[in-house]
């Protein structure tokens, strides 16, 4: 049976703790729970994927293993070489040629990937489509990482703490989608994934956010949690359904009013040319009209019309954002006397789940960790990791 750390939900409404300051609540549950050693997690995150060859290489003597785990020789440290497919198949590496290769750094050294150096161990693989290397390294060395990437290091640290936790049951929300992928469980882009670069965007105060949550996840019925963010939403965010279609089962990703207004990031503008549209949409000829078909009860579109004298089109959801390269899909778009289009919008991402602005601005009303998630994410329980 899953263990239920913390009913997250009893930390809600925040907006009323806000008002009345009873922050000795959550620090006194805080510091009431007592989580078990959590489950030792090894996330296989692609970093060069497909591609004709890859640069890798040890910041220590590594060992060169083939796929039974057989020791072909030793990378000299601070050394860089190529691996790249061969014909017939298979993976070649300096003067090495296997069906796919292990590098195993010696002592506490680094791996060296593409043009970045990660923790963990490498393995090259050949595809279809060319050769893929996948950085095996421990789920919490991973955050180390990815909350520098995902959010300024200097922040404050409950900030960086809801980051964490956010981030770690993310990836593993992910990893149980890719488990019959045998390759990888995830990328290294925020498209798909989460931002991951490896050591350049560690620092101590992720470390710090990373080792005082250790093992922490979110869950929803004893089910690991979607626990997407977003840098913010411009005063509310979204309910799952407004911006994804029906996801079935995800109740816990449901609106809620936010605290980033003051963020300049959070308002844009955007000027479109009927020429530059017509090139986006040449199936539609010349563009004529763009409006709004339908709305979510806070402002995002859920359908955009896009109309040509040669047809109509309609973006529908994140297509929206995705084609037109916007910042968010929260905006008003009108046209302007020169038969041009202009956008007034606010938000920054798709709107749905914790907004890490309004992270950052309830951690400087002295918000914790736990009341953080708790208004992002409703009726969720904060569970430790299972063994899998």
């Amino acid at each position: 049976m899953k263990i239920q750390m913390l009913l997250i939900s009893l930390f809600s409404p925040l907006k009323s703790q806000l008002q009345t300051r009873y922050w000795w609540l959550g620090i006194l549950l805080w510091m009431a729970m007592l989580a078990p050693a959590q489950a030792s997690v090894i996330l296989r995150v692609a970093i060069e994927r497909d591609v004709n060859q890859v640069k890798v290489g040890s910041s220590t003597a590594a060992a060169v293993k083939d796929s039974s785990g057989r020791t072909l020789g030793q990378l000299p440290a601070m050394s860089a070489y190529y691996a790249q497919t061969v014909p017939g198949g298979g993976v070649a590496l300096d003067k090495w040629r296997s069906g796919l290769f292990w590098i195993e750094p010696t002592g506490k050294g680094f791996v060296y990937i593409g043009d970045k150096w990660y923790r963990g161990r490498i393995l090259v693989i050949p595809t279809g489509k060319g050769v893929t290397a996948v950085n095996w390294v421990d789920l919490e060395e991973y955050l180390y990482s990815v909350i520098g990437g995902e959010m300024d290091a200097r922040w404050p640290q409950e900030a960086l703490k809801a980051q964490a936790i956010a981030a770690r049951t993310y990836a593993i929300y992910k990893r149980e989608q890719q488990r019959n992928d045998p390759v990888f469980d995830l990328g290294d882009s925020p498209d798909r994934w989460q931002i991951y670069k490896g050591v350049i965007s560690e620092s101590p105060t992720t470390y710090d956010a990373v080792d005082k949550t250790a093992g922490q996840v979110l869950t929803y019925k004893n089910r690991i949690i979607l626990s997407v963010f977003h840098a913010c939403s411009g005063g509310h965010t979204e309910n799952v359904e407004d911006v994804w279609g029906g996801d079935e089962g995800k109740n816990y990703l449901r609106a809620v009013p936010d605290f980033d207004q003051n963020i300049p990031e959070c308002s844009w503008q955007r000027a479109f040319s009927t020429t530059e549209i017509s090139q986006r949409f040449p199936e539609l000829g010349k563009v004529k009209e763009m409006k709004v078909q339908t709305a979510s009860p806070f402002g995002s579109v859920k359908a955009l019309q896009i109309i040509g004298d040669k047809g109509s089109k309609v973006l529908r959801g994140e297509d929206v954002r995705t084609a037109l390269k916007l910042r968010s899909t929260r905006f008003t778009v009108t046209k302007t006397p020169d038969g041009n289009f202009a956008m007034q919008g606010k938000g920054y991402g798709h709107a749905v789940g914790m907004s890490q602005w309004g992270a950052y601005n309830l951690a400087l009303q002295r918000a914790n960790y736990l009341q953080i998630l708790a208004h992002y994410f409703r009726g969720v329980s904060l569970s430790p990791i299972q063994a899998k």
